[in-house]
């Protein structure tokens, strides 16, 4: 069964250019260690809540959007491995400046409950 990681990050604006660089680098090492999907999405429609959201769950300033982002992994197995691997790749240590604040980063592992397609 197929397994999911999720992340939502708060990326300053400005920064646009430069995540989309940062990720565009990060998805073939996804790639190598066995990864079928990497999904990057720009907060577009993300609105307030009355008791929590997205913006709050990061921390978002006004100046910042909120990004959204899976990869889709074979298995929890393949997975474990993969980012195990990811994490120790050489590239990933040449990306030396991360145009968002890491430690508002929201991340987790999913196993799919329901997952459907037309």
């Amino acid at each position: 069964m197929s397994y999911v990681d999720g992340f939502v990050i708060a990326v300053p604006t400005a920064n646009k250019d430069a995540y989309r660089e940062m990720a565009e680098k990060a998805a073939p090492i996804f790639f190598d260690y066995g990864a079928l999907h990497v999904a990057e999405n720009w907060g577009d429609d993300v609105p307030e809540g009355k008791v929590t959201d997205f913006r709050r769950a990061v921390k978002a300033t006004p100046e910042e959007t909120v990004v959204f982002s899976w990869v889709l992994w074979p298995s929890k197995e393949v997975r474990d491995t993969g980012m195990k691997k990811f994490m120790e790749d050489p590239r990933l240590k040449e990306m030396t400046e991360m145009p968002f604040d890491g430690k508002r980063m929201i991340f987790g592992g999913f196993a799919p409950l329901v997952d459907l397609r037309k």
